[in-house]
């Protein structure tokens, strides 16, 4: 993939409009993330689609999260000389060639074969970093594997069973990840209508569940191993998933039995944030699940500012991090992200919706023509920099 000063945008412009019109060949895959969304349910099965896309209730803070974006306007200005652009960012103690991550997303197996293991590839071809979720169908050993020397996170869903966590965390450490990114707002799952309706929970068709199965905690758990009772074993995953009695001393307990980057996911109120400061973690992602949790919630893109102001009064320095996702779609939706003062942003359903087109290489095209976006936007804005934003390209319009 090309270096950040190598330009993103126009590469990959002359690389399309070439392949089009020197060899009458279009992009395999939409540009536009709504009919790229379409062209996934295609691909999928009900279920698997109902469970991709699906939010919580009636999907109205899935909803937000895009109309809150269009009230923060991006003021373009001229003549700044936008010829280099520096995309790369620090964060959590690495220079990122991006200020892009792929998020977490679980039971990738339901969207294709290749799953996880084929967007750890994509993401480590791009120069990605990619998070590994605790819900994944292929354990994180064999993600870490395919991730390579590329940068690579593992999200975290606290246990009921505190042993598993803590094998989580250590088996995570050996793996060679670069962080632990800890999920606080799924002490258990949302009541998601469209799951509700197809009585589905891939769980319980053994989807998703590689890191239990493979783990020596829960295996311990167990009356008998997973290979004579699978039955067993997925309801005792099901009784364990998620922790409604998870507070403080469960993120201290993770920090204490690591010594990677501790980063908080799920973070909207500045209270929390602040407590996040004061307790010693290394960031916050500012997210809502991209929905999936709490109906009628607030926006993360409308939690942001107010979690970035707690973070810069309790903070001296610029290393504690703040990430942010839920309703990233286009390149434009990240400038106003890190403008609004995330170093970062995590890339969701787009992603998900390429792999379920065509695998590694849909993931492939649909990250980089994100970057490509990000880059010309970027550099369309008058800026050369993505750490050089700030509130200053915005205009808030209600």
């Amino acid at each position: 993939m090309n270096d950040p000063s190598e330009a993103y945008g126009p590469n990959r412009q002359r690389e399309v409009y070439a392949s089009g019109m020197l060899a009458d060949q279009r992009p395999d895959l939409p540009t536009n993330p709504d009919e790229l969304r379409e062209e996934a349910m295609a691909a999928l099965s009900e279920e698997a689609y109902a469970y991709v896309v699906g939010s919580a209730g009636g999907e109205d803070t899935a909803d937000r999260n895009r109309e809150a974006f269009r009230q923060w306007r991006i003021v373009p200005r001229m003549l700044r000389d936008v010829a280099e652009r520096d995309l790369s960012v620090e964060l959590l103690d690495q220079r990122l060639p991006v200020p892009v991550a792929l998020a977490p997303v679980g039971v990738q197996s339901i969207i294709h074969e290749g799953g996880e293991l084929a967007s750890a590839r994509a993401a480590s071809d791009l120069g990605v970093p990619f998070v590994s979720s605790s819900a994944a169908s292929a354990t994180m050993e064999d993600v870490a594997e395919e991730l390579g020397d590329a940068t690579g996170w593992f999200q975290l869903y606290p246990s009921a069973d505190p042993d598993v966590t803590a094998s989580f965390v250590s088996r995570a450490e050996d793996a060679g990840y670069d962080a632990i990114v800890i999920t606080l707002d799924t002490p258990t799952m949302g009541w998601r209508e469209r799951d509700v309706a197809n009585a589905y929970l891939p769980f319980l068709d053994g989807e998703g569940v590689a890191n239990y199965r493979s783990d020596p905690a829960f295996r311990d758990s167990l009356d008998d191993p997973p290979e004579e009772d699978e039955r067993g074993a997925l309801w005792q995953f099901v009784e364990q998933f998620g922790d409604l009695s998870m507070d403080w001393r469960t993120v201290e307990n993770v920090d204490e039995q690591t010594d990677l980057p501790v980063v908080l996911k799920g973070i909207l109120h500045p209270d929390d944030a602040r407590e996040a400061v004061r307790r010693g973690v290394d960031g916050v992602v500012v997210s809502n699940h991209g929905g999936r949790q709490v109906d009628g919630a607030i926006s993360a893109i409308e939690a942001l500012p107010g979690v970035v102001d707690a973070v810069d009064a309790e903070t001296e320095d610029d290393e504690f991090a703040v990430l942010f996702d839920s309703g990233i779609r286009r390149g434009a939706d990240a400038i106003k992200a890190i403008a609004l003062g995330a170093d970062a942003i995590l890339l969701g359903r787009p992603y998900v919706y390429g792999l379920a087109i065509d695998g590694e290489d849909g993931v492939r095209e649909v990250v980089g023509n994100f970057l490509a976006d990000l880059d010309l936007t970027l550099a369309l804005s008058g800026q050369d920099s993505v750490e050089g934003l700030d509130e200053s390209v915005l205009v808030e319009r209600r």
